[in-house]
């Protein structure tokens, strides 16, 4: 007995051996790949001043200097109607809506994972400082934090207030969290602030799970239940909560993938709308998210199967073929932006990973890995591979 022991103990060894020889191979491949792009960011946001959402403030807003706000952007005014609430134009973005606490949020999810991600490649702690005097100026001072709660984001004039299909603006902190993850874990982001950060979150967490605006992001059904699961994941696991970690296993296994996913690996709900290309590519970028931020505690949620039929990998699957040949898309085309897609999809690097096929990562590799435009930016939101691997 005390031999079968052993020899289990020498193929656990073993195992675990090989996986950090692919870990730390992986590793180099991207830190060569990356180097010039992070460290040339990086630079300049060095110099990029700390704003938070206290810096702006709409005059439509009802809610005070640390509410996050944001507007609809598929609603405009009512031409038959002057003044009156706005109506929907799915697909079709509205310039004139307030926008600037999402590009400030936005900015924050460019800034703290690249810096993080200059920190990991040079090990100099100015990167790694100049990251967490963001993380303190949002989630920790009194006079520029924000609230941790999304009352007040996807506003609609004449409608609504907010709403909770508003906290998939929010998606943006994903990445930002897993950045100070990794700082925790270099030993750089400590004490009091590192407390009060992680506190922030558990408060986030438990307004997106117990408001009515975030039961209704959860119940919404298309990519916005994947992204309301993607952050409650990330934001439970930086905390350390197991029983939220598992509940959101559970939600995907048993909501996302069979409500979501069809045989052949497609979203049927994202194909339905008016951006069926984009909205695909973003879907399957938060659904393998998730099940990155799960496998954590699961590695084998990567072969999870719904009732022997579904299974994730169909789903980067059936995009391969489309990213690798756009002109092979078979569904119409996105009614704006169709041209800005694909991206560098963490999909293909997640299914690398998991399912150690290398062309998911000879495709990713070669994708553009950053856009100057506001919507691809919205959409793409993993960014800093990295701070993953």
């Amino acid at each position: 007995m005390r031999l079968n022991l052993v020899v289990i103990m020498l193929l656990a060894l073993i195992q675990f051996s090989c996986n950090k020889e692919k870990e730390d191979e992986l590793t180099g491949k991207i830190v060569s790949l990356e180097r010039e792009r992070v460290l040339s960011k990086a630079e300049k946001y060095l110099e990029k001043p700390v704003l938070t959402i206290t810096s702006e403030k709409s005059k439509r807003s009802t809610g005070g200097i640390h509410d996050f706000y944001s507007e609809g952007d598929y609603w405009w005014p009512d031409t038959t109607n002057p003044g009156g609430p706005y109506i929907r134009r799915d697909g079709l973005t509205n310039p004139e809506n307030f926008i600037a606490h999402r590009v400030l949020m936005r900015d924050l999810s460019l800034i703290v994972p690249n810096l993080t991600a200059a920190y990991l490649i040079t090990k100099d702690t100015v990167y790694a400082n100049k990251a967490i005097e963001h993380l303190k100026a949002w989630f920790v001072n009194d006079a520029t934090k924000m609230n941790p709660n999304m009352l007040y984001s996807q506003a609609i004039f004449g409608r609504y207030t907010g709403r909770g299909i508003g906290i998939i603006d929010a998606i943006h902190l994903v990445e930002v969290v897993k950045a100070a993850d990794k700082l925790e874990a270099e030993g750089v982001f400590t004490g009091p602030a590192l407390e009060a950060t992680k506190g922030w979150f558990a408060a986030f967490n438990d307004w997106i799970t117990t408001h009515q605006y975030g039961i209704d992001e959860r119940d919404n059904g298309n990519n916005h239940s994947t992204c309301w699961a993607m952050q409650v994941a990330m934001y439970a696991q930086f905390n350390e909560n197991d029983s939220l970690v598992n509940a959101m296993e559970s939600f995907f296994k048993h909501t996302l993938v069979p409500d979501q996913l069809a045989a052949d690996g497609s979203f049927p709900k994202e194909i339905a709308r008016t951006k069926p290309y984009g909205y695909s590519l973003f879907n399957l970028d938060a659904m393998y998210t998730l099940a990155e931020i799960l496998s954590w505690d699961n590695p084998d949620i990567w072969n999870y199967q719904y009732q022997d039929s579904l299974s994730l990998k169909s789903a980067v699957d059936f995009m391969y073929p489309y990213v690798a040949d756009k002109s092979a898309w078979p569904y119409q085309e996105d009614v704006m932006y169709f041209d800005d897609w694909p991206m560098r999809h963490a999909a293909f690097l997640f299914a690398y990973q998991a399912y150690d096929k290398p062309k998911y990562f000879e495709l990713w590799k070669d994708l553009n890995p950053s856009s100057e435009k506001n919507e691809i930016i919205r959409n793409f939101f993993v960014r800093q591979p990295l701070i993953w691997i």
